[in-house]
């Protein structure tokens, strides 16, 4: 089965992630929020190093429960820093925090964050025909547009490109490569 180039070779979870979840259409706003933080962790590292840590970030993160995350106090994000089934950098922890408040204030402006996030690609996933990885971006208008605007809301480590990876992450842009099996499946 012919996947996309940087699926190959790698280990299972990794494969697992790229056949059932990178680019499927996500409306579920604890997902939403669980890719928020796990995109946001990612920064300066490699995504492999955010999945192998995924199960640490679910539990430490209260299954992704943005509510609960949004009451986590200092004691709480002190053991945070200490925990080693995390990326144990502060200010993406406390991004994480300020990130559950700032997307409680956008699900009650907008009835859900899923409404709200699907608005900057017309509410339909943008398919892309890209036929190799070198002609991905690393950035769009819209991801551009995303990251502004949450940007004015409050969030933090929503940058352009991490914006582009976490609208890939969620199906809003589907950047699977034409020869894999998935570009069929998701056109």
């Amino acid at each position: 089965m012919k996947r996309c180039k940087w699926a190959e070779d790698q280990f299972e979870d990794y494969i697992k992630y790229h056949d059932e979840e990178w680019g499927v259409p996500v409306h579920d706003d604890r997902i939403h929020f669980e890719f928020l933080i796990l995109e946001g962790a990612q920064a300066g590292l490699s995504w492999s190093t955010i999945l192998q840590k995924r199960e640490g970030y679910k539990r430490a993160f209260a299954n992704f429960d943005f509510n609960k995350v949004a009451s986590f106090d200092e004691n709480r994000i002190q053991e945070l820093i200490g925990d080693p089934g995390i990326i144990r950098n502060k200010l993406k922890i406390r991004s994480a925090v300020t990130n559950a408040e700032a997307f409680i204030k956008v699900c009650e402006e907008f009835g859900s964050f899923d409404k709200y996030i699907w608005s900057f690609v017309g509410n339909k996933p943008i398919v892309n025909k890209w036929k190799s990885l070198k002609d991905v971006p690393a950035t769009t208008k819209e991801s551009d547009a995303l990251s502004k605007d949450l940007k004015k809301r409050g969030f933090k480590f929503v940058g352009s490109t991490i914006m582009y990876a976490y609208m890939q992450a969620v199906g809003m842009v589907n950047d699977h490569t034409t020869d894999c099996f998935r570009y069929r499946e998701c056109t």
